[in-house]
Parts: structure tokens; sequence; C-alpha cells
């Protein structure tokens, strides 16, 4: 499954769910529509750490990286990136 299929199921299932993954638009506002506020970023972060493994004690998080299933997957593509090491 593509990865931003599963984010979008994930964001359906945990806070639309009368809605369909499948007919949710990628840019879809989450944060405009009211869908996600500071708990549902919460419970988006433990999902990103639980199921992408990625430690976001690394990041400055904003919410504008979770202001859509395109933003969440890009932020995903960025976070999984290897880092440099500190000097």
């Amino acid at each position: 499954m593509p990865r931003i299929q599963a984010i979008k199921e994930f964001m359906v299932r945990e806070f639309l769910p009368e809605g369909s993954a499948d007919e949710l638009d990628a840019d879809f506002d989450f944060l405009a529509a009211g869908v996600v506020d500071s708990l549902a970023l919460l419970k988006v972060i433990a999902w990103l750490e639980d199921v992408h493994h990625i430690n976001t004690d690394e990041f400055v998080l904003d919410p504008e990286f979770f202001r859509s299933a395109a933003a969440i997957d890009v932020f995903i593509t960025d976070a999984s990136r290897p880092r440099a090491e500190a000097a």
C-alpha cells in the first residue's frame, strides 16, 4: 500500500470515522477543518514514532508538518533521511 494511502487511512480511522480514505484528498487541510488539534497532533506523532520508527525528539516539530496527508508524507520522507553526524 502506498504510504500516502496508509496516512489517509490512519487519519480517517482516528479522526474522521464517518469519512473514507479513498475519498479524502491528500491535500485536505486537517488543521483548518478543525480535525486535528493539539491532542490529535500528539496521537499523530506517536503513530509516526511507532509505525515509521521516527524519533521525533530529533526535530523541531511544526504543526505545518501535519496539515495534510501530503504534508505528513513529506515529513516522513525528510525525517527518514540519514542525518549528518555532529562533528
